[in-house]
């Protein structure tokens, strides 16, 4: 199974493509954290956790999903009166094998690196019990794609030249190649990552200060001579945070959910929407069309 969280489309492409190759099943985790985290797992499925990189740390909801996950093997059942020793005995040990068999792993996509990205989420299934009943303490391996840039909220931080968004795509899909036979075959120990060069103060310090200052839905206007109501952005944010469309122009419900992936702003037709000055002059990426991920 893999778990995936997507606000352009770039991880959506790179977990449907593991998806492909383990002929496993993919689930939204936007969708996931609206019930109530709940999953049945076949005893040999691989657990895969897919998502970008949001100021050198997983996206809060991806953190928050992992705590909480709750995964049943699809075997488990409640012994009765007439189950018999032996049944129980061998139920052990093919539990036991189904745990050396299990794999858990990481594909992250960033614009440029990932710094602690792994750490962070290793503390996020470290709090989990459920997965340790699984036997999984950490990520057992993890890959990690330099896709387009997406993050536009600060001055100088803006997309990719449409010839450096063409040569990350292509690199990352050649990459994406080389992991998928790793992923496939449970290769545990991996640690195919584009680290920075101070990971631990990156997402340690500014990780904490863009959490802290920068995950706000203040600045976003909508230009209301451009907006047509259509409501993309409110159908692609992945946290529900904007309210729009069917003849209503968007409103961000300013309760502290917004996570400033800037679906909404990249997804937008009619190019409506900025964040304050800082998206001024600047454009837009989705991977592919204007559509929820």
């Amino acid at each position: 199974m893999i778990f995936y969280f997507s606000a352009t489309g770039n991880t959506r492409w790179a977990a449907q493509r593991v998806a492909e190759a383990t002929q496993e099943r993919l689930v939204s985790i936007a969708e996931a954290l609206s019930g109530d985290c709940r999953f049945e797992l076949s005893p040999t499925e691989r657990i895969g956790f897919a998502f970008p990189v949001h100021g050198w740390r997983p996206p809060l909801p991806v953190r928050r999903f992992v705590e909480h996950l709750s995964v049943r093997l699809t075997t488990e059942h409640e012994l009765d009166d007439e189950d018999l020793k032996g049944e129980w005995l061998m139920r052990s040990l093919l539990a036991r094998e189904e745990t050396r068999a299990r794999f858990c792993y990481a594909l992250i996509t960033a614009g440029d690196d990932i710094g602690e990205t792994t750490e962070w989420l290793d503390r996020a299934i470290a709090a989990n019990p459920l997965l340790h009943r699984l036997g999984i303490y950490r990520l057992h391996s993890a890959f990690s794609l330099v896709m387009p840039n997406t993050y536009v909220g600060l001055p100088g931080m803006t997309i990719d030249a449409p010839a450096k968004v063409a040569e990350k795509k292509k690199r990352a899909a050649e990459l994406l190649e080389e992991y998928l036979p790793l992923i496939v075959e449970r290769q545990k120990g991996e640690r195919r990552l584009h680290l920075s060069r101070w990971p631990r103060t990156n997402s340690r310090l500014l990780g904490g200060l863009f959490e802290r200052f920068l995950l706000t839905d203040g600045p976003f206007r909508v230009d209301r001579e451009r907006c047509i109501q259509c409501g993309i952005c409110a159908e692609v944010c992945p946290t529900e945070n904007v309210i729009g469309g069917r003849k209503r122009y968007p409103q961000w419900k300013h309760d502290g959910s917004c996570i400033t992936c800037f679906a909404c702003y990249h997804h937008c037709p009619q190019r409506a929407i900025d964040y304050g000055s800082r998206t001024r002059g600047k454009g837009q990426y989705a991977y592919q069309g204007h559509k929820p991920y």
